[in-house]
């Protein structure tokens, strides 16, 4: 137990001590507002002094901090690391969690979440939202639960056989998703920072470190994405897709944490009234609508209808 401990809090530092190195570097003393002597700096970005002039402590307190040890530290250092650092929101943010998690580290070990289930209120909301797809997700960015139009739109990703189907191994092992995804990057960008966010706040999630190994192993792109350490929000905006069936969609999006459900959101898209893509999204309806009846059919020719099967039995009844 104590080795595995031990380990936990070896990578913890790490995780600390990359994001804060790699926030660093992309900052220039102009950008910082401070002046820059000499024409030869040994690093791209601030050095270590000058980040701890700039956040009001000691050079030595931030070299502490910036080789991992952020258990404990004050609320105000936090928050002068990112003023200092030129950290937004998301950053701002997973620093928090970082510390939080550094604070907790010895108290903890690995385990594997129960799968999240999705109440039937919540799925009967999914289902009233018949114009516009949705779908519920976790943290780990497996889908748990879609109305049909979101099933329609995501069907690419719903091929994979294996449940629950994951948005980001999707994205980054699956052949087809650059094509679904006609972004240049964007959608890769994104999917990373949000497992980033995640691995921030629940290091010791088993399942999402099971995932982000498979990924780093199998995706160079992701592996390398993984390394930048870039983290972002993702509750509005605009996602491009490029459907099989109906072609090129610009859909807006909100994203909406539950907060009955921890750790779970509801995304939900739309299209701007009159445009293409509102078209493209009532044809995508009508497919989704022929596909289950074909489906439908195809199950009642294998087994029957139950109702078939009483006009059957009548039917015999008389003859006899």
């Amino acid at each position: 137990m104590r080795h595995r401990r031990s380990l936990e809090d070896v990578d913890n530092r790490s995780e600390i001590r990359q994001f804060l190195a790699t926030r660093r570097a992309r900052i220039t003393p102009q950008q910082a507002g401070l002046p820059a002597y000499g024409g030869n700096r040994r690093v791209a970005g601030l050095r270590r002094e000058e980040v701890a002039l700039l956040a009001g402590v000691s050079v030595e307190y931030y070299a502490r901090l910036e080789r991992g040890n952020l258990g404990g530290v004050s609320e105000s250092v936090l928050e002068a690391l990112a003023r200092a650092l030129h950290l937004d929101q998301a950053e701002r943010e997973h620093l928090h969690d970082l510390a939080r998690a550094a604070s907790t580290t010895s108290a903890r070990a690995p385990r594997r979440r129960a799968r999240q289930q999705i109440r039937p209120a919540v799925q009967r909301i999914l289902d009233a939202m018949t114009d516009a797809p949705a779908f519920i997700r976790n943290a780990r960015l497996d889908v748990l639960a879609a109305n049909r139009l979101g099933f329609a739109l995501y069907a690419p990703v719903f091929d994979d056989p294996v449940r629950p189907a994951n948005l980001a191994r999707f994205r980054f092992l699956d052949p087809r998703a650059s094509e679904f995804y006609p972004d240049g990057g964007e959608s890769a960008k994104t999917t990373v920072a949000l497992l980033r966010i995640e691995a921030g706040r629940d290091p010791y999630d088993r399942n999402l470190s099971d995932l982000v190994g498979e990924l780093s192993t199998r995706s160079d792109e992701f592996r390398t994405r993984w390394a930048a350490h870039d983290v972002r929000l993702h509750h509005t905006g605009i996602k491009h897709f490029h459907h099989p069936v109906v072609g090129a969609l610009t859909l807006s999006f909100e994203a909406m944490p539950l907060p009955a459900d921890p750790g779970l959101t509801l995304t939900a898209l739309s299209a701007e009234p009159g445009s293409a893509s509102h078209d493209g999204l009532r044809l995508l309806a009508s497919w989704a609508a022929t596909s289950d009846q074909a489906t439908h059919a195809d199950q009642s020719s294998r087994a029957g209808l139950p109702g078939e099967r009483k006009a059957a039995h009548t039917a015999d009844d008389h003859a006899s």
